[in-house]
């Protein structure tokens, strides 16, 4: 690859085709982190994994570690997990409570609102401006319906406009829980595969493989997930705008008419939600709500809400990358938490077989890159199907590639940009 890539876009993505390049070439990768990692909205966390003040987690935005904190005036800041010193990190735990971060080098304290508040053997420091030398902070932090996002851009469109029609998948997730919050509180298994980020946030929303890939997990737990992934199925794939994509079942949700059929079970196997959501929305209401189900939706670049459970896509390198995964809570339903829980365990736990077949794919798939021929991956399924739905967005069946290529849109707006 000679030259500025810039100058090469329309070579490496063509319509309905891309290079696979793209998938392990290392300085494609570090312009991915600038230009897209550091510059658009990149899901964090979740408000309800820093409850208490004090509480933290270290997440991540791209390859670089952050932490969320709810600092000690109730506030959600996102920190950079960096001393400016020597640059070591002034946190190495997954989470706690603190109200101060010490450098394990040289003793330099900071504040949880980021504030350099002292540093050892202070009479080396005569005159020293403190308020120049606090933890670096993530520019622009905003949430929606307890969902932080942080950008690196100090200008920008809003998390909202960023967002766009996956505004609606959040709202669905959350319309599931009788108090309409949800919850990541079960904790995070982290998945690390030898394969590009991109082979991950293609296959989220990917409704061509169910049947094939995960067609030992459909047929020991007798699931009926895979006739949304037929070729008579009437699931839908759709564009949401900015990159984000969804398979949407409701089609086939609501030609069955049967509340929770999205969860496998049965209004008489969940008496206290059902009581709940009753209450809560009243019968109507809530009785399409349990049809339609929780979302299946890939929002750009790293925030995958896969109907009960969430995955984070961490980019490591070219070749490599980190899903972090946990179980999706109902704020106030502990009936149907438990088989939350109990059901994420058993498709991406560590025995589970989902993710595991999907780790698979991926790095076949980033082996197969080594053989240079033919140098394009084929994108076309579903085009001439295409169509527009009654919002303007772009739809076809739940076995198309549709997704991929409205993810690649959106990659080519975003690497081309100035």
């Amino acid at each position: 690859m000679d030259g500025g890539f810039k100058s090469r876009w329309d070579e490496l993505i063509q319509p309905g085709r891309v290079h696979g390049s793209l998938y392990y070439d290392q300085d494609i990768f570090k312009e991915e982190v600038e230009k897209i990692w550091f510059t658009t909205w990149v899901y964090i966390g979740h408000e309800s994994e820093v409850p208490e003040v004090n509480d933290f987690v270290t997440k991540s935005i791209g390859p670089m570690p952050v932490l969320m904190v709810r600092d000690m005036n109730g506030e959600i800041q996102l920190l950079m997990n960096r001393c400016p010193h020597r640059g070591n990190a002034v946190c190495v735990q997954d989470k706690g409570n603190r109200a101060r971060f010490t450098c394990p080098y040289h003793s330099w304290t900071f504040a949880n609102t980021g504030e350099l508040v002292n540093y050892a053997f202070p009479e080396g420091y005569k005159g020293v401006d403190k308020s120049e030398l606090g933890l670096g902070k993530v520019t622009r932090v905003a949430s929606y319906r307890g969902f932080v996002f942080g950008s690196m851009a100090a200008e920008g469109p809003s998390l909202e406009d960023h967002l766009a029609g996956a505004k609606r998948t959040i709202d669905q997730l959350c319309d599931n829980s009788p108090t309409g919050e949800i919850e990541i509180s079960a904790g995070f298994l982290k998945h690390r595969t030898r394969a590009n980020w991109k082979f991950i946030l293609e296959n989220e929303c990917d409704g061509y493989h169910p049947a094939f890939v995960h067609s030992s997990i459909f047929s020991v737990s007798d699931s009926a997930i895979g006739d949304l992934y037929g070729d008579k199925a009437v699931a839908v794939t759709r564009g949401l705008g900015n990159g984000h994509t969804e398979v949407d079942p409701r089609p086939e949700f609501r030609r069955r008419d049967v509340p929770l059929s999205w969860f496998g079970t049965t209004e008489a196997k969940l008496p206290d939600y059902v009581r709940q959501m009753n209450e809560a929305y009243g019968p109507e209401r809530a009785r399409q709500i349990m049809i339609d189900g929780s979302p299946h939706v890939m929002i750009f670049p790293n925030l995958f809400i896969a109907e009960i459970q969430i995955f984070v896509i961490q980019p490591v390198a070219a070749n490599e990358s980190i899903q972090h995964s946990t179980a999706i809570q109902f704020k106030g339903a502990p009936d149907i938490n438990r088989r939350l829980r109990q059901q994420t365990m058993g498709s991406v736990g560590p025995a589970g077989f989902l993710l595991a077949d999907d780790t698979e794919m991926y790095e076949r798939n980033q082996r197969g890159l080594e053989i240079r021929q033919p140098e394009y991956l084929y994108l076309k399924r579903g085009e001439h199907r295409e169509r527009l739905d009654e919002d303007g967005y772009p739809i076809g069946h739940s076995t198309d590639d549709l997704p991929s290529r409205e993810i690649w849109k959106h990659y080519r707006k975003m690497m081309e940009a100035k």
